[in-house]
């Protein structure tokens, strides 16, 4: 066992003190089981079992046999990963589950903040108060419209609120961090935006906007992508708006190794990416600093 004598004799004299009970008698250097330490010995056995499959799964989990990862995505995190992150972890890491949450990035912070979720990518501006933060990269947010004229110059707020807009994200509505922008702008302006039709997808806007029923808001992630339909022409705010995004997990959390190997991946494919001839957006300095924060 790795133990000393005298250790063993103490380790049995404290259970026998707690138990309040013998449960070996002591004679000629040997010890019998008493009829109390017989009653005790399967339930010992059972425990001693139980320790021992509870510390090959966490084993496991530290080797990435297994664990679960649970990360949040940014809904349009297709435009800026241009790979199957699931995929690409789980060929990886076979035997690790995964829980991966596309959502909109209000609510992606409040479910790592929660700790429903371990960590996760957003756009930035979210409410960060219990979240530790690294912004990666910022990507322009630009106006778009099928009217030629509208796109000849940069967008004013104003111009902007009186534009019929087609805006989607219509859940969260202004607390989608683009839209959280828009509306400050605006209420420095003295205006306010309120969109003629609001929609769930960008992919619905885009289609509606491509008809000419109204105008909207892309990144150039998005504009780049075949998705984007060809009629379409866009102009940059006359102050560029931007969409930054960030990892975020839960402020002081270390995160599971399961979890933490699914960050690393999701940073270094946005990196790839973005360091690609189809990269949009501009790294930031702090993208380097995801070792010491997450790791």
């Amino acid at each position: 066992m790795g133990i000393s004598q005298p250790g063993v004799s103490d380790l049995i004299g404290r259970l026998e003190a707690e138990l309040s009970t013998k449960l070996f008698h002591r004679a000629n250097k040997q010890l019998v089981l008493t009829f109390a330490g017989e009653q005790l010995l399967p339930f010992a056995e059972q425990s001693t079992v139980s320790a021992e499959q509870g510390a090959r799964v966490v084993k496991a989990m530290m080797a990435l046999g297994g664990g679960t990862a649970t990360f949040g995505l940014l809904r349009n995190a297709d435009f800026y990963l241009g790979t199957n992150l699931a995929q690409q972890f789980h060929r990886l890491y076979p035997n690790v589950r995964m829980r991966l949450l596309g959502q909109n990035s209000a609510e992606t912070a409040s479910s790592v903040a929660s700790g429903n979720l371990e960590a996760g990518l957003v756009t930035l501006p979210v409410d960060d108060a219990d979240l530790d933060v690294v912004p990666l990269v910022r990507d322009e947010v630009c106006f778009v419209s099928a009217v030629a004229e509208r796109c000849a110059a940069p967008m004013t707020i104003r111009a902007f609120a009186e534009t019929p807009l087609v805006l989607y994200d219509a859940h969260y509505a202004d607390t989608d961090p683009a839209r959280r922008q828009l509306a400050g702008r605006a209420r420095i302006a003295g205006v306010r935006i309120l969109p003629l039709i609001e929609v769930e997808y960008l992919s619905s806007a885009l289609a509606l906007v491509s008809e000419g029923i109204g105008d909207t808001i892309a990144c150039r992630a998005a504009m780049a992508s075949e998705a984007f339909p060809e009629n379409l022409r866009f102009a940059s705010f006359e102050e560029p708006l931007f969409d930054t995004i960030a990892l975020i997990k839960r402020r002081g959390q270390l995160l599971s190794p399961a979890t933490r190997e699914m960050a690393r991946l999701a940073h270094s494919a946005l990196m790839a990416y973005q360091n690609s001839p189809h990269g949009t957006a501009e790294i930031l300095p702090t993208a380097g600093e995801t070792d010491a924060f997450f790791f």
